[in-house]
């Protein structure tokens, strides 16, 4: 019996007839679907990490999609390292403190005391200091994740119910902070307490916190922090957060080249956005916000604190050749923003 298929095949021109006589039929590529998790909290993350998320599944044009998923809502941040790793999920925003990497440089994530001043100084330090490689280096001997790259945030003041005017003042305050920041602070009688982020306002209102050391003012104001605190103190123990992007890393080279691409693009489009937000934010907030009055350490009294963390940087130091790198970088590169002055460093 013959058909039109034998036919053609017989007479040697299927190629032909396929390719002139009729459109090609193509499997259509599954869509990649990632899922991904931030440290934030919904009302956070809709300003340092969901608008650049938004862009990439649009301009992904159907072929990948990231459902975000936001602070604890898949598992507890100091477990999203692990289930990365596992591939329970695809990707992570958040610090390398607050997820437990498990790397001697993690320490470095989130707030090191006094490491920066401005959020400026992280983009720098690790494309013209050198930090990126050493953070590529440690992380390609951890198997499963690939780190993708850092950028800042926002300072880490005090948001209290208490006002605070001196370091006696922080002494015996249940503080929610982070795992390294906490360490540092309490040195000064500060004792750091460890909850999921959605908790942090409820704890306040009972009386089971007595203030933050997690943010500048702009997330205290957009977090509903600001609400169940009442003052904040301008001085701060870091002038910018250091927060990575992590992946899966089978999940990571599975991506085509034009996708990992993309995601690398909307990436640094969220560390442009922050610059912005926050610079602006924090200027704004303490100027015209008024849910919180300002409180100021006397400058002399917290150059106590300063002079604490950087005894606090030659103790890190000394757990690892990799880590006294770092603060050999730190310290090189405060020397030289302090002696090129103003705008760099005001004394």
């Amino acid at each position: 019996m013959t058909n039109r298929r034998n036919f053609l095949k017989k007479a040697g021109v299927v190629g032909a007839a396929t390719a002139i006589g009729a459109p090609a039929i193509k499997a259509s590529p599954s869509k990649i679907k990632w899922r991904f998790q931030t440290y934030a909290g919904p009302a956070l993350a809709e300003y340092v990490i969901k608008p650049s998320i938004d862009a990439f599944n649009k301009v992904a044009n159907g072929e990948m999609e990231i459902e975000l998923f936001y602070a604890d809502q898949l598992v507890p941040t100091g477990e999203l390292f692990r289930a990365m790793q596992k591939g329970t999920i695809d990707a992570v925003q958040s610090d390398d403190d607050s997820i437990a990497a498990p790397v001697d440089i993690s320490v470095f994530g989130g707030y090191f005391p006094f490491a920066t001043r401005y959020s400026l100084d992280v983009p720098v330090l690790f494309e013209e200091y050198g930090l990126k490689q050493i953070w590529e280096e440690a992380y390609g001997e951890i198997k499963g994740v690939t780190w993708l790259g850092a950028g800042a945030w926002d300072p880490c003041n005090f948001a209290t119910k208490d006002p605070i005017n001196s370091l006696e003042d922080l002494k015996g305050k249940r503080i929610f902070t982070f795992p390294t920041a906490g360490r540092f602070l309490s040195r000064f009688g500060v004792v750091p307490v460890t909850l999921p982020w959605e908790d942090a306002e409820v704890a306040l209102q009972t009386g089971e916190l007595d203030g933050l050391a997690w943010s500048g003012i702009t997330e205290d104001y957009t977090s509903g922090w600001a609400n169940a605190t009442n003052y904040f103190l301008t001085n701060n123990i870091s002038g910018a957060w250091i927060g990575s992007y992590f992946a899966n890393s089978k999940s990571w080279d599975a991506l085509p080249e034009d996708l990992q691409t993309l995601f690398k693009l909307c990436m640094n489009s969220s560390h442009y956005h922050r610059q912005h937000w926050y610079w602006g934010g924090e200027a704004r907030l303490r100027t015209e916000g008024t849910k919180m009055k300002l409180t100021t350490i006397a400058d002399a009294e917290w150059a106590k604190v300063e002079a604490e963390a950087h005894k606090f940087w030659d103790e890190v130091a000394k757990t690892s050749e990799r880590c006294a790198r770092v603060v050999k970088i730190l310290k090189e590169y405060n020397a030289a923003m302090d002696k090129a002055g103003p705008p760099y460093r005001y004394s």
